[in-house]
């Protein structure tokens, strides 16, 4: 079956990948086959293309999206060809059709859309496993978390004030601070007139957070380490401006006992069950109305290029999602 996909032989800038059309074999055993109806965009397809994380080449791009199952493979009995189904952290989802593990697919209830689908799970995965696993955020906690504006971080905003702590965004702009603060931030620091740590200690009276959710990485390390109070927990879970400088251990030791971690979202929906739940506990928010989920810009596969310009300009609030 003839289909079109996103394909990079080199990594670089949005100009390497490459829309190509290609014959789509039928799915094999533990596969099926998906028309795909929404992609969803994240920052990890840009860590990908760009050459941060290193590729085998050639390779496809995207790790998000739902769509119908038209298709499967021998013994698949998970699925069944009319099921609804999404995906999060599958590499090859920028396509209009394609064959994906069945293990790794999650079929969706009614009451959530493909787009929505597209949108949340990966993003949801991400603060799921953040707010209630790396590190499990308590009622009455202070928590900051950084690039609240973004698809993560709206989401983060919403997790977090319904768990009962008070949320505290970083994000850019007096826009983007009186938004983050309709989506569950009590506090928002806009961090191009504001020094954010300083404005952390006048909120927290001089004792600073316990958990500092980080995706910023290099150009916010520094206010992140000194936003933190003893004991504190250093989440580095991204790297938007680059990689976190190395940490030596006494720069622990005289922050107050201070811990780091690199998580990583793989680590946490390995095991099937692990995925599985974060899946429900996302979908049964949604569904209770505690998550919104702000699907802010909708572009065609073809303008893909387009989309992570957008997105690594750090132009865009919310979720995109890709059509194909």
């Amino acid at each position: 079956m003839k289909t079109t996909r996103v394909v990079m032989h080199t990594q670089g800038g949005p100009e390497v990948m490459q829309l190509e059309d290609f014959d789509l074999p039928a799915p094999g055993p533990g596969e099926a086959q998906i028309e795909q109806t929404a992609i969803g965009l994240n920052y990890m397809d840009i860590y990908q293309r760009s050459g941060a994380y290193k590729m085998a080449l050639p390779s496809p791009l995207g790790l998000e999206a739902a769509g119908r199952v038209t298709a499967v493979g021998d013994g698949v009995t998970e699925v069944a060809v009319g099921d609804r189904v999404a995906y999060g952290a599958v590499l090859g989802a920028y396509a209009d059709r394609r064959n994906a593990p069945v293990a790794r697919l999650i079929k969706l209830p009614d009451n959530i859309s493909d787009d929505i689908a597209a949108a949340v799970l990966m993003k949801g995965f991400t603060v799921e496993y953040l707010l209630n696993r790396c590190y499990k955020v308590q009622p009455g906690q202070d928590v900051l978390f950084w690039a609240a504006s973004g698809g993560v971080g709206q989401l983060a905003g919403q997790w977090g004030a319904h768990l009962g702590a008070r949320m505290i965004g970083v994000t850019s702009g007096a826009e983007n601070c009186a938004a983050i603060k309709r989506l569950g931030y009590a506090e928002a620091i806009d961090r191009t007139t504001q020094d954010v740590a300083a404005r952390v200690r006048e909120l927290t009276d001089g004792k600073g957070v316990p958990v500092v959710y980080d995706s910023v990485g290099a150009a916010s390390f520094d206010a992140s380490i000194a936003s933190l109070g003893q004991y504190g927990l250093f989440v580095s879970y991204g790297a938007t401006t680059g990689e976190a400088p190395a940490v030596k251990p006494s720069l622990l030791q005289h922050g107050g006992s201070l811990y780091f971690t690199r998580p990583t979202l793989a680590d946490y929906v390995k095991a099937r069950a692990d995925l599985e739940h974060s899946a429900s506990e996302i979908f049964r928010l949604i569904g209770d109305g505690v998550l919104s989920v702000n699907i802010n810009q909708h572009l065609p596969l073809s303008q893909v290029a387009q989309a992570h310009e957008a997105l690594e300009s750090g132009t865009t609030t919310g979720s995109t999602v890709l059509i194909p």
